[in-house]
């Protein structure tokens, strides 16, 4: 194969971006047709391959919280756990490469993943967990995003 003529890293890093940046309207919208959640689904995964490539440990634990919400909007909720659950082990490892805010979207992603597995008792002990790390967000504008998601979140799954 030829080398080519443009930087792999680059391509890497704006690819991330570029999948990542589209999707969150996309998730922000509401209800897919089946053909929209596959391409999604599709999107996600190549934004964090990307991210992987690229990015940090933050940025791909991002990522992997941006695949769980495309398959909890798609209505999938194992493929949703596991890969809310790969975000939550990479923010164990490695707390201090975080923000605040990454702990609330966590917590929120492992919350409606186990509401789609049919696991309440799990699902009710993440959403105040993801409702106390998003009152303890420092940032005002980060504060007002995250609790805007959740409060539209909590509203799609009848909490």
């Amino acid at each position: 194969m030829a080398k080519p003529n443009f930087d792999i890293s680059t391509a890497h890093r704006w690819f991330a971006v570029e999948l990542n940046n589209n999707l969150w309207p996309a998730l922000e919208a509401g209800r897919w047709s089946a053909d929209e959640a596959e391409q999604n689904i599709h999107a996600a995964h190549a934004s964090c391959y990307h991210w992987m490539q690229a990015g940090s440990v933050a940025n791909h634990a991002r990522a992997e919280l941006l695949v769980a919400n495309v398959y909890a909007a798609a209505g999938y909720g194992e493929s949703a756990l596991r890969h809310a659950l790969r975000c939550q082990e990479l923010i164990a490892e490695n707390r201090f490469a975080f923000e605040d805010w990454d702990f609330a979207f966590a917590y929120d992603a492992l919350a409606r993943a186990y509401i789609l597995t049919g696991d309440a008792g799990e699902a009710d002990e993440f959403l105040r967990q993801a409702q106390r790390a998003g009152e303890a967000i420092v940032g005002d504008e980060e504060r007002e995003i995250f609790q805007r998601w959740f409060a539209v979140r909590r509203k799609s799954v009848g909490q």
